[in-house]
């Protein structure tokens, strides 16, 4: 799998030339912003490698992992999530759209792809997992602004529509719960699938159903504070089909350290090329772990810090350790500096043995977040069959076992991950509050890196954890922790009328300070 990435990534751009060329010079009267011919395969790993990889170093790192305290900077001009400045990080996912830049186009990319598949009855494995992966990405981007283009978008090469209409989010979440549930009912495990194209399960039909229903879950919890009565019918109705619980479920993709930059791991990469490049000198954005982050798991004696977590030491100065030892951890405090510390070296930053490496795998959804999605539901009363602190206990387990995948340097053994349960303990006589607290500071630690998007959107959700915001001076928001993403001002441009109406709608700002539709 990890090859095919390579080879799909080499051979997509000729496959799609070839398409529309011949042996003379034809190809001039050719529309240039239509492909003759759409090879579904290709374009399907494309989008699964663009729909999770859009903007990472802007949005998932500078702007949601400082933001949602996990990293730090001392800098002013990265610190969209640090200090609350620069707004302009959070724009880039919106090329998600407009397909322009490396590695955009993803949503362009999946409506090629339906439109290919749609009309022939054999292909409805491959149309159905394509409508689930729409569903993934729609949801990233409404959850990170709000109202957007959704039933127009990506047309502007199938229809011409340049301008496109912004719809609800109420409307988006009730079409993306539609599409989950028709898709999954669609499945033919006769028909054939996208096979190796599939970099998330190989053309598995019912680990597809695991993971569409795993984002059903997820998706109908999202409405608990907006409307309790759908997301209970959506989280038991996703229960009940049967959600990732066994690791051997898990929604992973694999990336190989190799010459072709789109095919390593695209948070090494975007770490490897900001920050932490060189060992024990000044970083470019000027970034580190966050005090919140480190002193939590110091705290809480959590086994996962010696994996992600990593001080450089030197006897001579020029010969550097990447260091674990749980003493030597230490994070910067956000929003505390505007120059270089003095101590800036005695900070902690990501393992070079698991975070930064180019061929670690991507954890798409896991087995962690869905069983703390158990946990949540049991409290609420709306799952039978386990309570939440077996729930939580399996989501704690999972969550550990899971940086086996990243190599030796991840594996964190049984008797390391009882000995934490035995220390933090779920909190079953607890009020409603603690054990959802409990729950979801868990997933803020659970899904660390691989998906600072889930975990902006849950502590948004349910507030937890419990961050103290910054105050630096000159902050755009007040000294409040941004709450979502700024839409670029190209669109007050180039699709004027439908921007101020959905701007309007949602309040009439458009600012780091504003909200969505489910953000109560």
């Amino acid at each position: 799998m990890k090859r095919l990435i390579q080879k799909i990534l080499c051979a997509a751009p000729l496959f799609l030339l070839l398409s529309s060329c011949d042996k003379g010079f034809e190809e001039m009267n050719v529309d240039p912003n239509k492909y003759s011919e759409v090879i579904p395969e290709y374009m399907f790993t494309r989008a699964l490698l663009d729909g999770v990889s859009t903007n990472f170093t802007g949005a998932a790192y500078l702007t949601i992992g400082q933001s949602m305290q996990h990293f730090a900077t001392y800098k002013e001009v990265p610190a969209a999530g640090d200090k609350y400045f620069n707004f302009g990080y959070s724009t880039g996912n919106w090329n998600a759209y407009a397909g322009t830049g490396a590695g955009q186009g993803a949503v362009v990319s999946i409506r090629q792809v339906i439109d290919a598949v749609s009309t022939n009855p054999v292909s409805v494995n491959k149309l159905s997992a394509a409508r689930i992966w729409k569903a993934y990405m729609f949801h990233r981007l409404t959850d990170l602004y709000g109202d957007i283009p959704y039933f127009d978008a990506g047309k502007a090469l199938s229809d011409k529509n340049y301008g496109p209409k912004y719809d609800t989010q109420q409307a988006i979440y009730a079409d993306l719960l539609k599409e989950l549930e028709q898709s999954i009912a669609a499945f033919d495990a006769t028909k054939a699938t996208f096979g190796s194209a599939d970099l998330l399960f190989g053309g598995d039909v019912v680990k597809w159903k695991k993971f569409a229903y795993s984002l059903m879950l997820r998706l109908g919890m999202r409405l608990t504070e907006v409307d309790a009565a759908t997301a209970k019918t959506w989280v038991e109705k996703a229960i009940a089909g049967g959600v990732i619980l066994e690791d051997a479920d898990r929604a992973v993709i694999a990336y190989v350290d190799g010459s072709q930059t789109a095919s390593r791991n695209f948070i090494a990469n975007g770490l490897l090329s900001t920050d932490y490049i060189t060992p024990g000198g000044d970083n470019v954005e000027g970034g580190k772990f966050a005090k919140t982050l480190i002193d939590y798991l110091k705290n809480t004696k959590d086994p996962r810090l010696n994996v992600i977590s990593i001080v450089w030491t030197s006897a001579d100065g020029k010969t550097f350790t990447a260091d674990t030892t749980t003493a030597l951890q230490s994070g910067m405090p956000n929003a505390a500096f505007n120059n270089l510390p003095a101590n800036f070296n005695t900070f902690s930053e990501p393992n070079p043995n698991t975070l930064l490496k180019y061929s670690a795998p991507l954890i798409v959804f896991g087995n962690a977040e869905t069983n703390l999605l158990l946990a949540e539901a049991s409290v609420r009363g709306w799952a039978s069959g386990t309570t939440a602190a077996t729930a939580y206990a399996n989501a704690v387990r999972a969550g550990m076992r899971q940086w086996a995948l990243f190599g030796t340097g991840g594996t964190i053994s049984e008797a390391k991950i009882s000995a934490y349960l035995t220390l933090n303990p779920y909190k079953t006589g607890g009020t409603v509050a603690q054990q959802m607290e409990q729950i979801q500071t868990q997933k803020w630690v659970s899904l660390f890196l691989e998906d600072e998007y889930e975990i902006f959107a849950n502590w948004r959700r349910t507030g937890y954890p419990v961050l103290t915001p910054t105050n630096y001076p000159g902050n755009l928001t007040g000294g409040k922790i941004p709450t979502r993403f700024v839409v670029p001002d190209s669109e007050e441009t180039y699709n004027k009328t439908n921007f101020i109406e959905a701007r309007t709608r949602q309040g009439g700002t458009n600012t780091l300070s504003s909200v969505v539709w489910w953000d109560k």
